[in-house]
């Protein structure tokens, strides 16, 4: 009965396309933040980090009024653009900190040794870097995708009627009684939230060397 309602399948299609928009855009934007804050000093460090993390330590319903409230304001209308934009940036800090990880345990001297044999920085970072970080951009993309994929309390808020996710269609469902047919959804959810991490777990048994 859950595969066959169009209603889910557009609620699945939107939720896959939103997390996987954010989920992409957010890894980019951390990894250049990670290689932006190795090794360098910059000035006010200490007190940029700390707010690289505050999607995640403030209460998601602050973070969903305040961003409707700033769409608004501009004149973002509600829908996949808003949704997208509002989760990339609290799946930043998600892939921020796994790639700042594995940057801050990466062995600095292989970068030197290519710059030795004359790589070009662009070469260096694309021979010997990327491969080294690989597991950890992986990683934390799962990780922030799954986490965009889950959320409930910002995308009702900025969802519009035409980009209902799933939690949203579950929730909807859920206030009409609980039925076989939500069951069946969460187990989807479960299963594949499941899966993603186990997958991002793996992945992350690479960054090691």
């Amino acid at each position: 009965e859950v595969l066959s309602s169009a209603n889910f399948r557009a609620a699945a299609t939107n939720s896959l396309v939103i997390a996987l928009a954010a989920a992409g855009i957010a890894t980019v934007l951390a990894t250049m933040a990670a290689l932006g804050f190795r090794g360098r000093k910059l000035g006010g460090a200490r007190l940029m980090m700390p707010f690289l993390s505050f999607p995640l330590v403030i209460p998601e319903i602050v973070t969903a009024v305040a961003t409707l409230i700033f769409f608004i304001s501009i004149g973002v209308p509600l829908g996949l653009v808003g949704l997208i934009a509002a989760h990339t940036v609290f799946c930043i800090p998600v892939a921020f900190l796994t790639v700042k990880a594995r940057l801050d345990s990466m062995d600095e001297s292989i970068e030197r040794a290519a710059s030795d044999l004359y790589a070009t920085p662009l070469k260096g970072f694309y021979y010997v870097t990327l491969p080294l970080l690989w597991p950890a951009v992986m990683s934390g993309f799962l990780l922030a995708f799954i986490v965009s994929l889950d959320d409930f309390i910002i995308s009702l808020f900025l969802a519009g009627p035409s980009s209902t996710t799933l939690p949203i269609y579950m929730f909807c469902m859920i206030r009409l009684g609980v039925t076989p047919a939500v069951n069946a959804i969460s187990v989807v959810i479960l299963v594949l939230s499941l899966a993603v991490v186990g997958i991002a777990a793996l992945i992350n048994r690479f960054n090691r060397i």
